[in-house]
C-alpha cells in the first residue's frame, strides 16, 4: 500500500520512515553476511529445492534408492572416464551439475525408460514371429 502524499509534511515523513526501512534492511544484510556459514547458506538457497509429489526429495531420507544410487554414481562415472584428467574445479563443477541432475533420476523415471526399452523389442520380436524366414 503506497502512502498518499499530499504536501510536504507527509513527505517529510516518508523519507524517514524510508531511512528506517533501509536502516533496518542494512542490519539484516549485515547478519546475512556476517560469517562463512551465513554466505554459504545464502549461496545454497539460490537454488530452489524440486517439488517432487509434495514431497521434500532433496532430503535423503525421503528419497527412492535410485535416486541415492545416482547421486553418487553419476559424478563419480563422470570423472573416472570423460573428465579423468581434468583440474579440481572442473570436477567439482561436475559434482555440482551431476548432483543437480541426479534429482531428475529416480524409480519412476528409469521404470519409464525400462518399459518403452522392453516395448520397443517386443514389437521386434512380435515382428520376427510373424515372418519366420525372413520375408
Amino acid at each position: 500500500m503506497e502512502p498518499i502524499i499530499q504536501n510536504s509534511w507527509d513527505l517529510r515523513q516518508e523519507i524517514i520512515r524510508l531511512k528506517g526501512v533501509e536502516e533496518q534492511q542494512a542490519v539484516a544484510l549485515k547478519a546475512r553476511f556476517s560469517s562463512p556459514v551465513a554466505v554459504l547458506t545464502t549461496l545454497y538457497s539460490l537454488f530452489p529445492k524440486a517439488n517432487n509429489t509434495g514431497e521434500n526429495k532433496t532430503n535423503i531420507f525421503n528419497q527412492d534408492f535410485v535416486s541415492i544410487l545416482s547421486r553418487f554414481l553419476i559424478p563419480l562415472t563422470l570423472n573416472k572416464t570423460l573428465f579423468k584428467n581434468s583440474g579440481f574445479i572442473i570436477k567439482a563443477l561436475v559434482g555440482l551439475v551431476s548432483q543437480k541432475a541426479s534429482g531428475y533420476i529416480n524409480e519412476d523415471s528409469v521404470m519409464s525408460v525400462w518399459d518403452k526399452v522392453k516395448h520397443l523389442f517386443s514389437k521386434k520380436e512380435k515382428v520376427d514371429q510373424r515372418y519366420p524366414y525372413g520375408l
